[in-house]
């Protein structure tokens, strides 16, 4: 007998997330009869009857992994009434729906694994539909166990049980397992080779005796030794030739921390969260020396949980990788390129078939780091961007992600880092070909920065596609607009751009700019002073570079001030011949290098940068020491010889002239927006570029401009991680306007 009814096309984050078995457990609450099932564009419900009470739950009371981005109701003729509400098995078809991030380890879990009673007890692989791997395991779509890392592993009876069950929290959860039928650990330490228990109780034991152990993870290796022996933390450092970036830590519990960091820690997502240190019980200066923040984590995943359990105290948890070099995914890799800086290894047997990295917040919730519990989360697109053709943005060549954008919407990839390296590239072009694979995503034009020399420029132009190329400084700005929903056709707002170099108009390196932006136009409106840079890439690593290239042009007597004694101390006169003769001398207007001139003269900068931005970070931390120093110095971009003239006459200490420095270059900034901004009719101003990371002078820059809109990025990271996502906006808007 035939019988009316509707189906409901539900769009949106619903597949690995136990939407099936929510929808049938409140069909089945709410007495209707139909069916759910999983296909290429998200989950299709059929009900027999009215599905007003159904609709209103299904918004309300979604898991929570979950987000319905929307729900398509129509009329549905059934060729027979259905005598129940049933699953259907997955189907197939394009690929619309969203792969669903890695989430930490839930509470329901988690009480599980540490109950005596439960057979999973203590067992490192506990996951449900709520928690667990998800895209690090995928090799294909859909989503189902045949198609991941775990079909290796075949399920015994009852773990069968529970995953058939649409009213057990593991009803489809394909990573299900337990320790008969699932994933098991492997200690090796030279000769010593342990398994199960006995394996994590040899990896306590040798961190609490100061050793040094490489961890297993979900989306890579973790390096680790006890973060409250300095010893260790010191040897840690030596073997990985890591001598000055702050290593992070992961916290036995989250204690006294405020509540806003304790919920950023605790979320489905577990990033790393930058905090200061003086929320923190002392860890030896050797965590992160010169700075006065720590990016902190809890554990995420069960076989964290049972090292911090046993454990009791805080451990470094660093990537396990060569010093710039991409870090490693498999045992075999670990144990080959690892093997001198470990002392013991703890694996596991399940494949980590995406490289996922730790998603890096700060204190206050801004994306530093987007990665592992963010990605592959798809990013909806601001009103106006529709019927998108596929795109492929291929990013910068620093903190390198690439963008997929199609329709209405955008997904971006995890961080990858440097493109110049070979092993990084690799991997790269490896996820690619698997996230394409896994949306069926074929694209039909080419994005990259305007930089030729880039690897994925070059790339670019081996592809049989049509190119196109967008500014990097209109790729940032137009990035923070879409994540702030700005509209296709908002209009025009003033863009502050301020970042180490890119390539601006004409081939100018850019990296301290203002700017007129829309998603279709970017026009230059000023910005700091182009200088050179001695050396070229050198510049960005020798910060007396960048200080003798600022005392040649606007410090007439800079040879008589103590402030250039580290330049003074290098062979100047031969780089200065060198820089008049155009030798490796090129301009540019870069912010980045700016605040390495700075640091320089405050004497706080290394003679060589041991990571990216470590001048620029130790400058920001001894201004944070003295906040809110009045002073008389200005800084306007069109006069900073009157800036040097002042800055270094006042008589201050380090700490008040870093901090005089931030306040004065956010009101000169601000100054220069203002009088554009005016000029133009403009009430909406927007900033990005790695420099926006500086919290301090992000804080100046809204105390001087209160009086007009600000856009700042928060969800995407304000460096070059979001730069694909900027192009892939700047490509679609012109789309649009072709096709109008």
């Amino acid at each position: 007998m035939t019988g009316n009814g509707v189906q409901l096309r539900v769009r949106g984050k619903v597949q690995g997330v136990g939407f099936r078995p929510f929808v049938w457990q409140l069909a089945n609450q709410l007495g209707l009869r139909g069916d759910v099932c999983n296909d290429g564009e998200g989950v299709l419900v059929r009900l027999a009857g009215d599905a007003t009470a159904f609709q209103q739950q299904l918004l309300l009371n979604c898991p929570p992994l979950a987000r319905i981005d929307s729900v398509e109701m129509q009329a549905f003729a059934w060729p027979q009434n259905p005598a129940s509400f049933t699953i259907r098995h997955s189907a197939g078809g394009a690929m619309a729906t969203q792969i669903v991030p890695d989430a930490a380890t839930c509470p329901a879990c988690l009480a599980e694994m540490r109950d005596p009673r439960e057979r999973r007890y203590r067992y490192p692989f506990i996951n449900c539909t709520h928690c667990g791997p998800r895209f690090t395991i995928i090799r294909a779509m859909p989503y189902d166990r045949p198609a991941t890392a775990m079909a290796n592993f075949p399920l015994c009876s009852p773990c069968e049980s529970e995953y058939r069950n649409p009213a057990d929290r593991r009803f489809h959860a394909q990573p299900v397992a337990c320790p008969d039928c699932g994933p098991q650990l492997e200690w090796c330490a030279g000769d010593d080779l342990q398994t199960r228990d006995s394996a994590l109780t040899a990896a306590v034991a040798m961190l609490k005796s100061g050793g040094i152990v490489a961890i297993k993870g979900l989306g890579g290796f973790h390096l680790a030794c006890d973060a409250s022996n300095d010893v260790a933390v010191a040897r840690l450092r030596e073997r990985k030739h890591r001598p000055g970036k702050p290593l992070a830590v992961m916290l036995p519990h989250a204690g006294d921390l405020p509540v806003d960091v304790r919920e950023r820690l605790l979320s489905p997502a577990g990033p790393i969260v930058l905090i200061a240190k003086s929320d923190l019980s002392p860890l030896p200066d050797g965590i992160a020396p010169g700075l006065d923040c720590i990016g902190v984590m809890l554990a995420s995943n069960p076989l964290q949980h049972l090292l911090m359990d046993d454990c009791a105290r805080p451990l470094v948890m660093t990537s396990g990788n060569l010093s710039g070099k991409p870090p490693v995914i498999s045992n075999e890799q670990a144990l080959d390129e690892l093997r001198e800086m470990a002392d013991g290894f703890l694996l596991h047997n399940r494949d980590i078939l995406q490289r996922m990295d730790d998603s890096v917040i700060d204190a206050h919730g801004s994306m530093l780091r987007r990665a592992r519990g963010f990605v592959p989360d798809a990013i909806p697109l601001p009103e106006g961007f529709h019927d998108i053709p596929p795109m492929l943005c291929l990013g910068a060549e620093m903190k390198n992600t690439f963008c997929l954008v199609h329709g209405g919407q955008a997904v971006l990839s995890q961080h990858f880092g440097d493109l110049s390296d070979d092993g990084v590239e690799h991997q790269w072009r490896e996820a690619l070909a698997v996230i394409q694979q896994m949306y069926d995503f074929l694209p039909e034009r080419v994005v990259c920065d305007a930089h030729p020399g880039y690897r994925s420029a070059q790339w670019a132009d081996a592809l049989a596609l049509p190119k196109e190329t967008v500014l990097h400084h209109h790729a940032h700005a137009a990035a923070c607009l879409a994540e702030n929903g700005w509209p296709l056709d908002g209009g025009d707002v003033v863009a502050l751009t301020l970042d180490g170099i890119g390539i601006g108009e004409n081939g100018a390196l850019w990296g301290g700019e203002c700017l007129r932006v829309n998603y279709r136009e970017c026009e230059h409106l000023g910005g700091l002073p182009a200088v050179v840079l001695p050396g070229g890439d050198l510049a960005a690593i020798e910060p007396w570079r960048n200080l003798l290239a600022q005392s040649l042009a606007f410090i007439p007597d800079w040879q008589s001030r103590p402030e250039t004694r580290a330049v003074q101390a290098h062979n100047w006169r031969l780089l200065t011949t060198a820089m008049e003769r155009g030798i490796n001398a090129p301009q540019a207007s870069s912010c980045g290098r700016l605040f390495d001139a700075v640091a320089c003269a405050l004497g706080i900068a290394p003679d060589r940068q041991r990571y990216e931005g470590e001048a620029a970070c130790q400058l920001e931390a001894l201004a944070a020491t003295c906040a809110g120093v009045n002073h008389p110095v200005t800084l306007a971009v069109d006069d900073m010889s009157t800036f040097w003239r002042q800055w270094l006459d006042w008589q201050a200490t380090p700490g008040e002239r870093a901090w005089i420095f931030h306040d004065a270059l956010a009101k000169g900034l601000a100054n220069l927006l203002m009088y554009h901004a005016r000029r133009l009719g403009i009430s909406t101003l927007c900033f990005s570029g790695g420099v926006l990371h500086n919290r301090l002078l992000r804080s100046r820059l809204q105390r001087y401009l209160s009086g007009y809109t600000l856009l700042f990025p928060e969800k995407l990271p304000a460096g070059d991680g979001a730069i694909s996502f900027g192009q892939a906006v700047v490509a679609a808007a012109r789309h649009s306007a072709h096709r109008n």
